[in-house]
């Protein structure tokens, strides 16, 4: 039964007793308003009335005495007068009485006085016809001897009226008071009975409304600390069942929630923890990537510097040939002067087998440095791509000027065995000359095309190192970057931990306890990136070229804190292992 329905029966019921009651104490206050009634209107007026006819009639007798006694005519006359209106008050009455009275023993009686009255009346006129007739001893004898008893008899009469009627007003002011008795026992008693009808009926329902409300409240309590253990059982079919229905889902429903919250904090925590460990891993890689960059860097100053003194020698050596092609043009004018410049010619050819050598030397260094840039583009992976392409440019045009190189040296070479021959082909000279200075000619081209390769060297390499520049820039902002997304996601991890903890509070039933995800910060997941090569030629760099910027020293530095408490994994193979060979 609802709640609604008891309270409306316990109300009801109460609204019974208390119209039972007040119909009770009505029946009784109109009953005894009725004898009352009776008691004033009629019973005291009888009585009354009775009184008066019995006052006045004494009044009359004494009057009639007192006129018989007098001494003289105008009291005597004063007196009967009194007596005749006495009687006549009296008489009325009497008539009052007569018109109320009711039962038939009140009549009877009433019938009786009145006979008497008329005996008394009768003699009560013949003794004041006496007096009036002069015979005044005669009167008074007739007085004593007749009226008084007579008006003993009617007195009598009157008594009894007085007494029956004070008797009847006597029972009904018992029959009121015996009501008044009657209605306080029974107002009492339904008192009694309505405050236990009311305490009993009060006390069920309220513990039937309060007993499943406590149970509410200590499942609300047992909620609120957290134990989402607790089995509800519903039992009920009104409002207090339906709230622990309701109770039943929210806790049900609380407890989904909270194995749903706990689950993904236990995997927000190891996604966290394992982000933050790449991080810390991609910014270790990062700073040696940009290490690597700043040695890469620091070995293209270095061949920008070889390539430009090889451009000069380069220059030099087109401006030396320019100079032996005027002395062959001068030398077939002067072939005569042959044989006395021979050791001049021969000297000359030395030399330039010495500047040939010299060329030869740049150009196997140039060849060094072209393999190192290859190396350090290979491991600069994607971004070194167009820097790989570049050095083999480099490569392809110092082969070349090693090749020139190798050809200017055996001209230079067979310039000698002729030189040497000079005294026996005196007479091919002429010939002879017009091949050198066809050769010379060569030679200034192919110095030519050395100075012109030589400079484009030179800008390619310049823009080689702008690019590589601009990698290590872009690198050191990277780093920036990855410490502040490791610094996010350790904060992020921190937050994790902080709902885990905030979850646990929780306590679930063991069918519903969800078991939790181990944590990726109690696993090694950073392993330190390889070391980068060493190339060779890179101990002569500057000394400002191995310190990195301070913005990123400072903020590789927890990097770096992480990695050196972490422990320590196989060396991932590098991107170069096909740059085994040049």
């Amino acid at each position: 039964m609802k709640i609604g329905a008891r309270l409306a029966i316990g109300f009801a019921l109460t609204i019974v007793i208390m119209l039972i009651m007040s119909f009770s104490g009505l029946t009784s206050i109109y009953h005894t308003s009725s004898l009352t009634d009776r008691i004033v209107n009629d019973r005291y007026v009888k009585v009354t009335l009775t009184n008066d006819m019995r006052s006045y009639s004494n009044r009359g007798a004494q009057s009639l005495r007192n006129a018989m006694l007098a001494h003289d005519n105008g009291s005597s006359r004063s007196f009967l007068e009194s007596m005749t209106e006495a009687e006549r008050v009296g008489a009325e009455a009497a008539n009052k009485l007569e018109k109320i009275l009711v039962r038939p023993e009140a009549k009877k009686l009433f019938a009786e006085q009145r006979a008497d009255y008329a005996v008394y009346a009768e003699k009560r006129d013949q003794a004041t016809k006496l007096h009036l007739d002069g015979n005044r001893d005669g009167a008074i004898q007739y007085l004593f001897k007749e009226v008084i008893p007579a008006q003993t008899a009617y007195f009598q009469r009157l008594d009894a009226i007085l007494k029956y009627q004070s008797q009847l007003m006597a029972e009904d002011g018992q029959a009121a008071a015996a009501a008044a008795h009657d209605a306080t026992i029974m107002m009492i008693s339904m008192l009694v009975l309505a405050t236990l009808l009311s305490a009993v009926g009060g006390y069920l329902i309220t513990r039937s409304v309060t007993v499943p409300i406590n149970e509410a409240v200590d499942l609300a309590e047992t909620v609120a600390r957290g134990d989402l253990s607790t089995h509800i059982s519903v039992n009920r079919k009104d409002e207090t069942g339906r709230l622990l229905s309701a109770l039943k889902e929210m806790v049900d429903a609380l407890t989904r929630t909270v194995g749903a919250v706990r689950n993904s904090s236990d995997t927000i925590t190891t996604a966290s923890a394992e982000i933050a460990a790449g991080n810390l891993d991609l910014s270790s890689r990062t700073e040696q990537q940009a290490s690597s960059l700043e040695e890469t860097a620091s070995s293209m100053e270095e061949l920008t510097s070889t390539v430009k003194q090889n451009a000069d020698n380069a220059r030099q050596a087109n401006q030396l040939v320019v100079s032996a092609a005027e002395f062959a043009q001068r030398g077939g004018q002067v072939v005569g002067e042959v044989v006395s410049t021979m050791g001049s010619i021969k000297e000359s050819s030395s030399k330039i087998v010495d500047i040939i050598g010299v060329i030869d030397g740049i150009a196997f260094q140039t060849n060094i440095l072209a393999l190192n840039a290859a190396v350090e583009a290979a491991r600069a992976g994607e971004q070194g791509r167009g820097f790989a392409v570049v050095a083999s440019e480099v490569r392809n045009l110092a082969q070349r000027s090693a090749s020139a190189a190798k050809e200017i040296k055996a001209l230079i070479d067979d310039s000698v065995q002729k030189v040497d021959a000079g005294g026996r082909l005196v007479d091919d000279a002429g010939a002879t000359m017009q091949q050198i200075v066809n050769s010379v000619q060569q030679v200034a081209d192919i110095m030519n095309e050395i100075t012109m390769a030589s400079q484009e060297q030179s800008q390619g390499i310049e823009q080689v190192n702008v690019a590589i520049t601009e990698m290590d820039t872009t690198t050191q902002q990277n780093a920036a970057l990855v410490e502040q997304a490791a610094a996010a996601a350790g904060s992020m991890q921190e937050q994790a931990v902080r709902l885990s903890e905030a979850v646990a509070v929780f306590r679930l039933s063991e069918s519903r306890t969800i078991v939790p995800v181990q944590r990726a910060m109690d696993r090694p997941l950073i392993r330190p990136a390889a070391k980068p090569v060493s190339l060779p030629g890179r101990s002569a760099r500057p000394a400002a070229a191995a310190k990195p910027a301070p913005a990123r020293e400072a903020a590789a530095q927890p990097a770096r804190a992480a990695n050196a408490a972490k422990p320590a994994k196989a060396p991932a193979s590098t991107a170069n292992d096909g740059w085994e060979e040049f």
